[in-house]
């Protein structure tokens, strides 16, 4: 970033108390564009995160895009003294962000009630399986729950089959993502509208629920209820994936009308571009599996990239599938800089994906990767009055 240019959220300070996904994620976004985020995590081992999935020396590379950006400060929060520590950070904070159970936070003297008394500026991102009120709220509830609850999963898969899941732990994410949508709006309106500090009570399962296009009104309307379609867009005709004759995978969206016409002149389907039945989309829903007939059998005819030299000729929407290894040899995602190599502290390069939305004046950067476990516990406590003595006595008796 150029060096007279700051970035948007700059000034700001967030408290994370948080674990695994949801609530570190979105606490990682507002460390990307500026804010200062101090993340507080168990002596014991830091958050699990760090021994997620793939590891290197013994920390996990997701652990260090999840917590780039951010300050390390280790605190048992079941003790007294870690619980004032929060507090005294509490008093000039913007944010808090926690994803603990309902009730956690108030067990600590934390809660709501007792952090926007020490500050009534204060934001609180509360995310939870179920949020903070209801029947469930006591319930244990992780992505996959409030995936299958919001109703992402029935819907995900072939229909002969079990709900699947996506490939990642999408619920956490798209619940994390409302968190920093709800924390902008509620600073907005701190500083722009003169209003006061409120918390954002963000559930798993809402987040998903609110991604579920038209599926309510549908049920209300007509009864339906949508079920597993596979790979294909349901009531959207066509929209699908393919197999080349060379064995890839190859998704083509041509569900408006002036696509699915061009489409079908340039595979050599005339007769189906100018059927007047077929010229909207309630037409072509009405004769699916013929449509799809047509194009399987088109792209199971041509390689793959016969097939995309034809559709981007025709200017269809269409890709190929990509891997991780497409990903990184793609001319595309190199042209607009998203793949980024940083180095560990031993010299080891680590590929980080580039930093979403882009700013055009203010964009965010990765000023660091995750930190090491505590690495700035010193440096906060100094900050808030305690001394070196003080520090070794907190560490002796397991506060830090």
């Amino acid at each position: 970033m150029p060096a007279d240019k700051q970035q948007p959220l700059k000034g700001i300070k967030v408290i994370e108390l948080g674990t695994l996904i949801a609530g570190p994620f979105c606490a990682r976004m507002l460390a990307e564009f500026g804010a200062e985020v101090i993340k507080i995590e168990s002596p014991d081992g830091g958050d699990p995160l760090r021994k997620w999935r793939k590891m290197y020396e013994g920390t996990s590379l997701w652990w260090y895009v999840q917590a780039r950006n951010k300050k390390s400060l280790t605190l048992n929060l079941r003790l007294p003294e870690a619980q004032e520590v929060v507090r005294k950070l509490v008093k000039d904070a913007d944010i808090v962000i926690e994803n603990f159970r309902p009730g956690a936070m108030e067990k600590w003297g934390l809660g709501w009630d007792a952090l926007s008394e020490i500050n009534p500026k204060l934001i609180m991102v509360r995310l939870s399986g179920f949020g903070q009120t209801g029947p469930y709220r006591d319930r244990p509830g992780f992505g996959a729950i409030g995936e299958s609850m919001g109703g992402l999963r029935f819907i995900t898969g072939f229909p002969d089959r079990p709900p699947a899941r996506v490939g990642v732990s999408i619920g956490d994410s798209i619940a994390a993502l409302h968190g920093v949508i709800g924390a902008m709006m509620a600073l907005h309106n701190r500083n722009m509208n003169g209003g006061r500090g409120q918390y954002v009570d963000v559930a798993l399962y809402e987040a998903v629920f609110n991604m579920m296009e038209s599926v309510l009104p549908e049920y209300g309307m007509f009864g339906l209820v949508r079920e597993r379609t596979g790979a294909s867009l349901p009531g959207i005709v066509p929209s699908n994936t393919y197999i080349s004759r060379d064995n890839k995978y190859v998704v083509i969206g041509a569900n408006s009308d002036s696509i699915f016409k061009r489409m079908m002149h340039a595979i050599g389907r005339s007769d189906l571009a100018e059927d007047p039945a077929l010229a909207h989309n309630d037409g072509r829903v009405a004769r699916t599996a013929e449509i799809e007939q047509v194009i399987s059998g088109w792209v199971a005819a041509n390689d793959l990239d016969r097939v995309l030299e034809v559709l981007e000729k025709a200017e269809v929407p269409s890709g190929k599938i990509y891997d991780i290894a497409d990903i990184v040899s793609d001319a595309h995602f190199e042209a607009r800089g998203m793949i980024r190599e940083f180095k560990l502290g031993d010299g080891k390069p680590i590929k980080l994906p580039a930093i979403v939305p882009r700013l055009s004046e203010t964009p965010g950067e990765t000023r660091w990767v995750g930190p090491a476990l505590g690495e700035h516990t010193a440096e906060i406590l100094g900050s808030l009055g305690y001394s070196a003595e003080q520090q070794q006595d907190l560490k002796r008796r397991g506060v830090i």
